[in-house]
């Protein structure tokens, strides 16, 4: 695999719909809480690394609002494909500080990290349409940071539970504790048995220790193991009811998005149709 292997723009087109349609819905329900922070006083406000380095406002209640309204509306028009460069930059920059207030009350989320690296990549791909099979480098480029971003999400993660957690974290009873947390009727039953849950705590780490191996597998092989991730998601969503909704948008950029073309339809469909007889047009 290189990495400026060209791609379908068609693929960049739809995969740049998806992601800028996800963030009014991210605004809207699943992080509508960040929203609360216009409320909270600011010297509750404990910065990330780079809201001290830049350094970024305190949040107010202007600021908050401000920056909450004015994504909306970009995020919804930059999924129209209208003026890629200028709105995707916009998105990215409004997000990246929509992050930083979500994130410096004392809970940072990783499954952010592939998502927050689309919309930065995004902004370098000019004007790309539904369907066009135009392979461009500039879309592989793009998508195969998102790539990147995504598996790494996984490797790191591995590496920040063996960091603060050490064996404890694979030995001990983390997932008893989300499940005893967080669980459904689905998963409740499972804290009868230990040591499923422990050797399950083993699988998670080995598979997000070796996950890198997905960006190299022949095509038909990734496309399994990316259907395989997408089960896993839903799977600990429906066991622990915990989402990675923005990881799971991001992690599309291994999709052959290029074939779903609604538009491409629509259009042959009304080529297909028979011209109206004089009578009618008169």
């Amino acid at each position: 695999m290189r990495l400026f292997d060209a791609v379908p723009l068609g693929r960049l087109a739809a995969f740049r719909t998806l992601v800028y349609l996800f963030v009014p819905i991210d605004l809207l329900l699943t992080t509508n809480w960040v929203l609360q922070h216009k409320d909270v006083p600011g010297d509750l406000y404990l910065p990330l690394l780079l809201g001290r380095v830049l350094p970024l406002p305190t949040p107010t209640y202007a600021l908050t609002v401000g920056i909450f309204a004015a994504l909306l509306v970009a995020s919804v028009v930059a999924a129209t494909g209208r003026a890629p460069r200028l709105l995707g930059t916009a998105v990215f920059l409004l997000y990246l500080e929509w992050m930083v207030i979500a994130m410096s009350y004392g809970k940072v989320d990783h499954d952010r990290f592939g998502f927050l690296v689309a919309l930065a990549v995004l902004p370098t791909v000019g004007r790309a349409r539904w369907g066009d099979l135009t392979r461009s480098e500039a879309a592989g480029w793009a998508l195969r940071a998102t790539q990147f971003a995504v598996v790494a999400t996984y490797f790191f993660a591995a590496w920040a539970k063996l960091r603060f957690g050490g064996l404890d974290w694979l030995t001990g009873a983390t997932l008893t504790r989300a499940v005893l947390r967080r669980g459904t009727f689905l998963s409740d039953w499972v804290v009868d048995y230990p040591g499923l849950l422990v050797g399950f705590q083993f699988f998670i780490v080995a598979f997000e220790l070796t996950s890198p191996v997905v960006l190299f597998l022949a095509y038909r092989w990734q496309q399994r193991a990316i259907g395989a991730l997408y089960a896993f998601h839903l799977m600990t969503y429906a066991a622990i009811t915990i989402s990675f909704l923005p990881h799971c948008v991001a992690m599309a950029s291994f999709l052959p998005l290029e074939k779903v073309r609604p538009l491409v339809w629509l259009s042959r469909y009304r080529a297909a149709d028979p011209a109206p007889p004089a009578a009618a047009r008169t």
